[in-house]
């Protein structure tokens, strides 16, 4: 029996790219055989319902067209479902997002050609997915996530950036003119941090936890990230003078930014967050809240379909 797709589009992703392109990449399905059903979001949260709908009424395979943040909504639809298991779901991911960073981790091409011989292929691979716990507003809050959370000056700039594509502004300029113009306002946060049985004392400047090694657009924040290992990397960028970010930056797309003194690397698979001001929280690229901040893994939760 064929398999049966639901394709959920972000139309504002990308500049409205994914809108212009659904043409084209409904063509493309068509004529390579997919049977398939579509819908479009337009606001938060709905990639998500669209997902659960979908599960409910029977597929079990999801091709998500748009950015990180359409991919974060999805998986949290896969994950926190009760219909089947997470992993007899696959999901695939067409990336037209301002950043589209989980898909620099998995090799998935932006080539729409490219991409869809990986989901004609069928090959498919088992990813951790991590699970945060934040305050909202003074309520509680869980959100899952499929690449990489991050704290502080990177979840300043994530606001930012997600204020500037509700105004339909968005790209790689932009979101270094915000890395610059944040930077100008950023504070040192006291933090207690405990990562699995060891406890850490810092004042910081930024965070990132993940699974994925890329966030921002490109930057590697977390150069040894394995997304199957079973382990949270983290990147602590402990105090550092505005300066030295500012000469660090060219160095945050390929990783080099860690031999910086200011900056440590651990793994675990469970990490929890104090601090004395509330520290922001992004999650793939989403603001979500802020401190107290826990976060667990959750291995080879997630089936996607790789190169």
């Amino acid at each position: 029996m064929k398999k049966r797709f639901f394709v959920i589009i972000n139309p504002n992703a990308g500049k409205k790219k994914a809108q212009k392109d659904w043409v084209i990449l409904s063509n493309l399905l068509t004529n390579n055989g997919f049977q398939f059903e579509f819908g479009f979001t337009s606001g938060r949260l709905d990639a998500l319902n669209l997902a659960l709908n979908a599960i409910a009424n029977g597929v079990r395979d999801i091709l998500a067209i748009g950015g990180d943040g359409t991919f974060n909504e999805i998986v949290n639809a896969i994950i926190s479902q009760k219909i089947c298991p997470s992993t007899d779901i696959t999901i695939g991911l067409f990336g037209i997002g301002t950043g589209n960073d989980w898909c620099r981790t998995l090799k998935i091409p932006g080539d729409y050609n490219q991409a869809l011989e990986i989901i004609k292929s069928g090959n498919t691979f088992l990813q951790d997915v991590g699970i945060a716990h934040f305050e909202n507003e003074s309520k509680k809050s869980s959100r899952y996530f499929a690449n990489v959370a991050g704290m502080g000056f990177d979840a300043t700039v994530a606001k930012k950036v997600n204020d500037d594509k509700d105004s339909n502004r968005s790209g790689k300029i932009l979101y270094l003119k915000n890395l610059f113009t944040c930077l100008l306002k950023s504070k040192i946060v006291n933090c207690e941090i405990k990562i699995d049985e060891e406890k850490i004392n810092a004042e910081i400047f930024s965070m990132s936890v993940g699974i994925g090694k890329y966030n921002g657009g490109g930057m590697m924040q977390l150069p040894n990230a394995v997304p199957d290992d079973g382990l949270l990397d983290i990147t602590l960028i402990k105090k550092i003078s505005k300066f030295d970010v500012m000469k660090q930056t060219k160095n945050l797309y390929d990783g080099t930014f860690i031999k910086h003194p200011s900056v440590a690397l651990y793994q675990g698979k469970k990490v929890e967050i104090t601090s004395d001001t509330p520290i922001n929280l992004e999650l793939d690229g989403e603001s979500v809240g802020h401190s107290p901040i826990s976060f667990e893994i959750l291995p080879n939760a997630l089936k996607v379909f790789i190169p």
